[in-house]
């Protein structure tokens, strides 16, 4: 029987109040101060002053409690939007949100499909939100925005985490490399990489994301029959 579906053990009030629901928003807590490292059912147990083995009744492994406060954290990506496009917008950029307020969620979104509730009424939205656009066009539609988001936020998290491990932001970066290109581009050798570097939009994250998200919803609106 899957976490979804098995019963909560027995309140017991003499050792404590406890419940699955307390154990994954102490874990959320512990992953957005210090990481996922930080959450071990070890540590978990010592944050809600119980015994680890009381917290086996309600999670029988890791996987089981990282499942849980992703479906967690699903609660906060509620698409709306009127029509398919609005939603599909709607669901990216709560996503990144997410993901950006909880910055842990970057290294478990992606892979097999999430089954949790949350998850599930986020996807029924989207789904829904297609309307009478066949499965053969939805399907690959909606999969294409979830790539194109995991993959955005990913490289935005991973821009994070280096500027705080080499203490350089993009200012310092761009300082200490400029000089590099600069004489790398002069041998002639990039002109279109030179051109770019020189001459291209220079955009922030956030135009960065939505551009994208916008060429891809025009990709999706052109194979959808008016």
């Amino acid at each position: 029987m899957l976490v979804w579906e098995r019963p909560e053990p027995p309140n017991r009030p003499a050792l404590g109040l406890l419940s699955r629901d307390r154990i994954v928003r102490a874990a959320v807590r512990l992953a957005d101060t210090d990481g996922l490292e930080a959450v071990s059912l070890r540590k978990l147990a010592a944050a809600l002053e119980v015994g680890p083995m009381r917290l086996y009744g309600y999670i029988a492994t890791k996987e089981e409690l990282l499942d849980l406060m992703v479906d967690a954290v699903h609660a906060e990506i509620r698409p709306t939007g009127d029509g398919w496009r609005a939603v599909l917008r709607s669901l990216a950029e709560a996503t990144r949100q997410a993901v950006h307020q909880h910055e842990w969620l970057a290294d478990l979104i992606g892979g097999r499909p999430q089954l949790g509730p949350n998850t599930l009424a986020s996807g029924e939205v989207v789904v829904a939100a297609m309307g009478d656009v066949d499965l053969d066009t939805a399907v690959p539609a909606i999969s294409a925005v979830n790539a194109y988001v995991i993959g955005a936020v990913r490289r935005e998290i991973t821009e994070r985490r280096a500027e705080r491990a080499t203490g350089m932001d993009k200012e310092k970066w761009q300082a200490t490399f400029g000089p590099y290109l600069e004489r790398t581009f002069a041998t002639g050798r990039f002109p279109a990489l030179a051109s770019v570097v020189r001459d291209g939009p220079h955009l922030d994250a956030d135009q960065t994301f939505r551009t994208g998200l916008e060429f891809l919803l025009d990709g999706i609106e052109a194979r959808i029959p008016r």
